[in-house]
């Protein structure tokens, strides 16, 4: 009698092992354009798992960080949530996502050398893998070329001086309207792409305070400011230019700092006669092809989440390079993994080669919860540097101070942490 109950109980063990949490409902949050053009994959999903279904949530971009720390504090998650990557170090800290190491160590999908390095170490903080990339973004140059040929040059810029020697050339060329490169002041993006190309970090002692003293970003600011002073930049935000890919074409600009987003944007707005004149390249660094910002989104399960399983294998099947070429060829973003970009709409179009080039140097940002303000701080500050005539020596000071102050709660934080571990182990 008890051997057979010990029997019963062992079927009905391996039983509960050989399809894990099926006939589940999964909440899946995703994000602007993306959450609305997933569904079609998602039904494909659903199709090779008949147990699982996903209810989609569309979360816009400008109320998603407010509705996620609202849900955190009400235990309102859902089970998967699409992360933009400057996102992941504030959840990682606020212990709402899973560990994701032993899921991929079990998986035959995720491969993470498959990844471009950068983007995947967005996801790993403290130590622990806490989400899987799902599309990247970078910056890089969009530049015209007929421009650059007329002022005596067949290449785009690979270094700094190289970068400075055709802006002074396309300057004499252009006239006192026009300006060889468009970085509008309302944007951070290029002071970071720059500041990521120095070897020494933004944030120093364990991120707990700034380092814009540094030399690394001394250079940087000096590079930055240099192309406005010398009248090769506009002093000008977003708003004053009414139509950044109209003006690009019309000659008011010769080299634009963007993203792949805009490669559509520009093809569509291309005018005749510009066919083949103009394209992208990577960012010019101090000594040859230069580090870029590893953006993007990323897929995370939540801890909260009481259905993990089934969770990992909607974003195994998202993960898959074919799924995530159609992904490609659906919505334009860029996959994360080396593999998906053997798919011919990538292979072939010289204007998304630039991207699968830089990508392979990005560099995360800083991985603390305060960086987003940390940034914005920084762009301030640059413009004004640029517009004020804020001297750099004190321009760099008072970044540090203001920085330091954002992660004044950090230091703490970090402080009772070790005073903690110092009494656990004196005991």
């Amino acid at each position: 009698m008890i051997r057979a109950l010990a029997m019963m109980l062992l079927m009905l063990v391996l039983a509960g092992c050989a399809k894990p949490q099926e006939g589940v409902t999964l909440r899946f949050w995703a994000m602007g354009r993306e959450a609305e053009v997933v569904g079609e994959l998602i039904r494909e999903f659903e199709a090779e798992n008949p147990g699982i279904r996903v209810e989609i949530q569309n979360i816009p971009w400008t109320a998603a960080h407010e509705k996620l720390l609202t849900a955190y504090a009400a235990d309102g998650l859902p089970d998967v949530c699409q992360l933009g990557n400057t996102w992941i170090a504030e959840f990682a800290t606020l212990q709402a996502l899973t560990p994701l190491q032993p899921y991929v160590d079990a998986s035959s999908v995720v491969k993470p050398l498959d990844y471009f390095p950068g983007i995947w170490d967005t996801n790993v903080v403290d130590g622990q893998l806490v989400g899987v990339p799902w599309y990247v973004d970078t910056r890089l140059l969009f530049y015209r070329k007929d421009l650059l040929r007329q002022a005596g040059f067949d290449h785009p810029p690979r270094t700094w001086a190289e970068w400075d020697q055709m802006n002074a050339a396309l300057k004499k060329l252009m006239g006192p309207k026009r300006y060889p490169v468009l970085m509008p002041l309302n944007e951070f993006e290029p002071q970071l792409s720059f500041a990521l190309q120095q070897s020494d970090p933004l944030l120093r002692e364990r991120d707990t305070l700034g380092n814009f003293r540094s030399p690394g970003f001394r250079r940087t600011l000096a590079f930055y400011d240099n192309m406005f002073q010398q009248g090769w930049a506009p002093k000008m935000s977003e708003t004053q230019i009414s139509n950044v890919w109209d003006e690009f074409f019309r000659g008011f600009t010769a080299f634009y700092l963007s993203g792949p987003w805009n490669i559509r944007e520009f093809r569509q707005r291309q005018p005749a006669g510009l066919e083949g004149e103009w394209g992208t390249t990577a960012l010019p660094g101090p000594h040859g092809p230069g580090a870029g910002i590893a953006g993007g989104t990323s897929l995370v399960v939540m801890r909260s989440s009481q259905k993990k399983e089934a969770a990992w294998k909607l974003i195994e099947f998202l993960s898959r390079p074919a799924i995530q070429q159609r992904f490609y060829k659906i919505i334009g973003d860029l996959p994360p993994r080396r593999s998906a970009w053997n798919a011919p709409e990538l292979t072939r179009d010289p204007l998304t080669a630039a991207f699968a080039d830089q990508l392979e140097r990005v560099k995360p940002t800083p991985k603390v919860l305060e960086w987003e303000r940390i940034a914005q701080q920084m762009r301030i500050v640059t413009e004004q540097v640029v517009r004020g005539g804020l001297p750099q020596d004190r321009a760099v000071e008072q970044l540090d101070q203001q920085v330091d102050e954002i992660l004044a709660k950090r230091r703490w934080l970090m402080e009772q942490r070790a005073e903690a571990t110092t009494a656990e182990g004196a005991r």
